[in-house]
């Protein structure tokens, strides 16, 4: 509105049950407005004229007294600036107080009469100041006034039809654009009311699906050679791509938007490899379609796309099409792109690319034709076609219209206008606003009460069929007291992660949070915690406690200190606190546990801790994230009994562990299309209703495949039960530590080892680890391996192997790992650091007895089998090659060259491994096949870009490249998802090399290793061997199944344990040589004849090639 005074609503020419006013007492009303002499007189006779109105005969009186065809006939009069003023005015009154009043109005402005906001568009281009002001105050009243589907369904089809003419002066496409983008930025998430954070969900979810009409536009008005222009539509479609909701895309809309902007080759070429480096992982919907199809259609149909981005084009249209779930909207997008596709599969020069392209073609079909796994299936969504008959019933069933003059025409206008709006809203399933879609745009053509009566059935009627697609809420059983009811929308990062759902609570009931990677679950736990989920109890009315282990900042207090020191603690008192703390294992006194300090803490001691707050807190709700990742089966056991007895204490537990979640829950939630579905029973009910979950359930390789390659023969290793790792009274202290880690220790590995190391949080596990890997040096004892032994480890932080190549494809990170024919991570252990000792060493002289003198070692450069040992060929300082020395592994050893030694066996063992191995991108594509990783993801996409799981492959793919005989897994539980966890398990299962792993999930564990060492008190024990669950195999109940015959071919378990601390271990790891056949005189003589006629051939080849070169030097004199 502009800056004149607004008269109260009180000042009204006629009473609220007036009769019609007299056609001349209008027209002297109408008068005013065109002719008065002030801006002021004008607008206060616009809004006298609406009062008038709206006390009387309301909407009708628009056209009973042409006031809107006065209004259009005065903004249209070139030569009377008063006229148009006037008209301005009148229209920002009508557009101000009619909605609000009765929202039939929209009707008539929208689709009866739908050149008024065009006008007003247009006299945004004024020469007169004063006729600008009053269509920006006519368009902005229009704006506010109008729900979220009126805005849509109304607004946003006009201006579509305003920008697409293209006739419009620069002024007025400015405004619009600005429209455009103010519809988008009102539809971004906030933390407002549940109302207006459901209004925006609607305004949203609409504008997305009209996106693919809007962006086309958009994007022609960036090109706008008015700059006014080209700004205001490029701010519009930065506003408009933040409707796309998809993780996935987001980080790529600056180069997708900076490709329209500027729609060179080159940036399309830059928006289209950012593309084909992203990873998609979630929905994609017709937003993000309607955002890349014109961008993918572009580089499919440009005949100037090179093969590399025409092949990084199909690889975008296979992955995002993998994902578009909604048969209805790929039937809107997908066959844009066909034409481009088929041409790509007949017509590119590369087989790969066409065979990318087939891929991609197939992968469209079956989306196209696919009729169920989306958001919703076409039998989900409700058509208006379908709202009309509803509609229809009911207001006949309630005495139908009250037929005055001109309602006919208005209804046949307003029943598909309202059916659009309610159809949207069922379909959506936000089923309380259908009433207010209804009722106020009903009443005034029926009965007073009637058009309520009719919303309500409408409303009633579905909500029954929602309840019929999607169930009903269960009712409360007898005893059960509910704490919670919440219905809310929960986004991340401008993502949508839930959409208007409810999550419900009962006391005591123990829920698991079930869903995919990405689904938001923890996200939703931090929002609980925080007090920013919308509808959710306060804590002074539901006290609420997030169990993490985020002690970090007071790793230098006490235990006792760090609780005493916590603000939510510290009115429990000490005395309660040393007592909880020593309930679950923290014991009280000065050499106590309580005494430690925080930073000492394993993992598991940590969330021990994060627990024994939350006890402290006395919260009645405990959000427990992956509780059992870092706790030992003792400790596991532990929580899942104080969980199961304490029945006043509500939990919310998220958890990879299968069997923690079937012993713990009562009631399983579950992500299903941004909307959260409750399940009574733990998790092995919830996958009896839906068997797709049973990769919660089972160890099952039917999603991801791993496939390892098998170990290379080890020298003089014949057996498999032969060991060829060995520690021996091995000590460890961790500097700044009293107590030893590890004390005593005594082990060895074979090929057929089988191995769980298991203990308490703290005892040593991982250190072993590092020990019998090379990774840390133990202080006294020994630690021996077979000279040619490969190890493939895995740390427990497993992406600390690639978090310094992100910029790295998978491939070309392998390539670099072994480029040198060594694996360069193995020369970054401790073990093979040089010590400032060991350099002193290095200059030390060898005297190498009477006539040779002393030497200085440069090098080894060779090795070779001596007795039963290996000799190597040493390299001298400052001296010729013709003056090397062939010196024993054992006087080496006692010269202190330790690591020199090892250097150069590890060197000869992964020369001996890739020597299986061809170092070419081809033979590394397959080999991340065989562990799960797409070979174009690996080929073509940066692991910055990857996902957490796909970066995992690529670090077992690293540790797997030359052909490992021991495979090191510390924690595997911990970094991957339930799908990848059961390719993995499969693969270990039928890996014929051996095995040693650290987990705290006796499924998995229980699945794979007979063989279990127990580290406590620093000290290790073998508690025998136990026979594996090979029923946890999804396929070792089907019949046929080829588990058994893997299991006896591969190398597992030898039935005899690894013999840990017992008298076979105190023998030398001597490997005896393979000797060489003698050959016999007539293999000699043929070796001969061979070498002879070899040597006799190449001769006669060197006389051909001199021959040919005179012939060529004669033949340049005669020229």
């Amino acid at each position: 509105m502009p800056h004149y005074e607004e008269p109260s609503m009180n000042n009204t020419a006629i009473s609220s049950k007036s009769a019609p006013p007299a056609q001349e007492d209008i027209s002297a009303i109408t008068k005013s407005i065109y002719e008065s002499k002030t801006s002021q007189e004008s607008l206060d006779a616009a809004y006298s004229l609406c009062d008038v109105l709206l006390n009387s005969v309301g909407f009708r009186g628009l056209n009973d007294y042409n006031v809107l065809a006065e209004v259009k006939k005065a903004a249209t009069d070139k030569k009377n600036i008063g006229r148009r003023e006037g008209a301005m005015f009148a229209l920002g009154a009508i557009f101000e107080r009619f909605p609000s009043k009765q929202r039939l109005s929209e009707v008539v402005f929208f689709l009866q009469h739908e050149y008024l906001l065009p006008m007003a568009l247009d006299a945004i281009a004024d020469k007169t100041p004063s006729v600008r002001d009053g269509a920006k105050y006519a368009i902005d009243a229009l704006y506010k006034e109008l729900s979220a589907e009126a805005k849509v369904y109304g607004l946003l089809p006009i201006l579509i039809q305003y920008l697409r003419k293209g006739t419009a002066k620069w002024q007025s496409a400015v405004v619009a654009y600005d429209l455009v983008g103010r519809m988008a930025d009102d539809a971004k998430m906030g933390m407002e009311s549940l109302e207006a954070e459901q209004a925006k969900d609607v305004l949203r979810e609409a504008m997305g699906r009209k996106l693919e009409d809007l962006i086309p536009i958009v994007e022609g008005g960036m090109h706008d050679l008015k700059s006014e222009v080209s700004k205001a539509a490029i701010k519009a479609m930065n506003a408009l791509t933040a409707l796309l909701q998809n993780d996935d895309v987001m980080p790529r809309l600056p180069l997708l938007i900076k490709s329209m902007e500027d729609p060179s080759t080159q940036s399309l070429q830059k928006a289209i490899h950012a593309l084909s480096q992203t990873t998609f992982v979630a929905i994609v919907t017709s937003p993000v379609l309607a955002v890349l199809t014109p961008l993918l259609e572009r580089s499919l149909n440009s005949p100037s796309t090179s093969q590399e981005v025409t092949r990084q084009t199909v690889v975008v249209v296979e992955n995002l099409t993998k994902l578009v779930h909604d048969p209805v909207e790929a039937r809107a997008f997908l066959p844009k792109l066909l034409p481009g596709t088929k041409a790509v599969r007949d017509r590119a020069s590369l087989p790969e690319v066409r065979e990318i392209a087939q891929r991609a073609l197939d992968v469209i079909e079956k989306a196209m034709g696919q009729q169920t796994n989306g958001d919703h299936s076409e039998s989900d969504r409700t058509t208006p076609e379908e709202v009309a008959k509803v509609l229809e019933k009911e207001t006949k069933a309630n005495g139908g219209l009250l037929q005055m003059s001109g309602d006919a025409n208005i209804w046949a206008l307003a029943k598909p206008y309202l059916s659009t709006m309610v159809a949207e809203d069922a379909t959506d399933r936000k089923l309380n606003r259908i009433t207010a879609n209804i009722a106020p745009y009903m009443s005034p053509l029926m009965e007073a009460g009637k058009a309520d009566a009719v919303a309500e059935a409408v409303h009633k009627f579905y909500v029954s069929e929602d309840e019929r697609k999607f169930g009903a809420p269960p009712p409360l059983e007898d005893g059960e007291v509910e704490i919670v009811n919440a219905t809310f929308s929960l986004g991340y990062g401008g993502m949508l992660l839930l959409s208007h759902t409810n999550l419900r609570l009962l006391k005591g009931h123990r829920y698991g949070l079930c869903g995919r990677n990405g689904a938001g679950k923890s996200t939703l736990m931090r929002a609980i915690a925080n007090g920013k989920l919308e509808g959710f109890p306060p804590q002074d009315e539901v006290r609420t406690c997030f169990v993490e282990h985020n002690q970090g900042e007071d790793a230098d207090l006490t235990i006792l200190n760090y609780c005493l020191k916590d603000p939510e603690l510290q009115a429990e008192g000490q005395d309660r606190i040393v007592a909880v703390l020593e309930e679950v294992g923290f014991s009280a006194g000065a050499e106590g546990r309580q005494s430690e300090k925080v930073g000492s803490l394993s993992g598991g001691w940590k969330m021990k801790l994060a627990l024994a707050r939350a006890m402290l807190m006395r919260a009645d709700v405990f959000l427990l994230d992956e509780p059992t990742n870092h706790l030992d089966v003792a400790n596991v056991r532990w929580l899942q009994e104080y969980l199961r007895t304490h029945t006043d204490i509500t939990s919310l537990i998220v958890s990879h562990d299968s069997g923690f979640l079937d012993d713990v829950c009562t009631d399983i939630i579950h992500y299903e299309t941004k909307k959260l579905v409750n399940y009574k029973g733990n998790l092995a009910a919830f996958v009896k209703q839906k068997p797709e979950a049973g990769a919660y359930y089972t160890l099952s390789a039917s999603q991801v495949q791993f496939k390892f390659p098998p170990p290379g023969i080890l020298t003089g290793v014949k057996s498999n039960t032969r060991s060829i790792l060995r520690m021996t009274d091995c000590n460890f202290t961790y500097p700044g530590s009293s107590k030893p880690s590890l004390q005593g220790v005594s082990c060895q590995l074979s090929l057929s080892s089988r191995v769980a190391i298991i203990g308490a949080n703290g005892a040593g596990k991982s250190t072993l680890i590092k020990l019998l890997t090379g990774e840390t040096i133990p202080q006294t004892g020994k630690v021996e391996k077979h000279p040619n032994l490969r190890i493939g480890y895995i740390k427990q932080h497993a992406l600390e192997h690639v978090e310094m190549h992100l910029e790295k494809t998978p491939n070309q990170y392998l390539q670099w790992r072994y480029a040198n024919g060594d694996d360069r991570e193995v020369l970054m252990k401790g073990t093979r650091q040089l010590t400032e000792e060991d350099k002193a060493q290095m200059e030390k002289f060898v005297d190498l007895g009477p006539g040779m003198g002393q030497r200085k070692i440069e090098s080894i450069i060779g090795r070779q089998k001596w007795k039963k040992s290996f000799q190597y060929e040493i390299k001298w300082v400052g001296m010729l090659p013709k003056n090397n020395t062939m010196i024993s592994r054992e006087t080496l050893m006692e010269l202190g060259f330790q690591k020199l030694v090892q250097e150069f066996d590890d060197h000869e063992a992964s020369r001996e491994g890739l020597g299986f191995r061809s170092l070419e991108p081809k033979v590394i594509s397959k080999h991340f096949e065989d562990v799960g990783l797409d070979p174009e993801i690996a080929n073509h996409n940066e692991i910055s870009g990857l996902s957490g799981g796909q970066k995992v492959k690529v670090v077992l793919a690293g540790a797997m490249w030359n052909n490992p005989h021991l495979l090191v897994l510390d924690e595997p539980t911990n970094f991957l998802d339930r799908d990848s966890l059961g390719g993995l398990a499969v693969a270990i299962r039928d890996y014929k090399g051996g095995v040693v792993m650290i987990s705290h999930n006796e499924e998995f564990v229980g699945a794979l290793c007979p063989e279990q060492w127990h580290v406590a008190d620093g000290r290790l024990t073998q508690k025998g061997t136990v026979a594996v669950s090979l029923d946890r195999f999804e396929d070792s109940s089907k019949p046929g199944s080829s588990v058994a015959s893997s299991v006896v071919s591969s190398a597992v378990p030898s039935t005899v344990g690894t013999p840990t601390q017992s008298d076979t271990e105190g023998g030398d790891m001597a490997f005896r040589a393979r000797k060489k056949k003698k050959m016999t005189k007539k293999e000699q003589n043929r070796k001969r004849r061979v070498d002879v006629a070899g040597q006799r051939l190449e001769m006669e080849e060197i006389v051909a090639m001199k021959a040919a070169a005179r012939t060529e030097e004669q033949a340049d004199v005669l020229a």
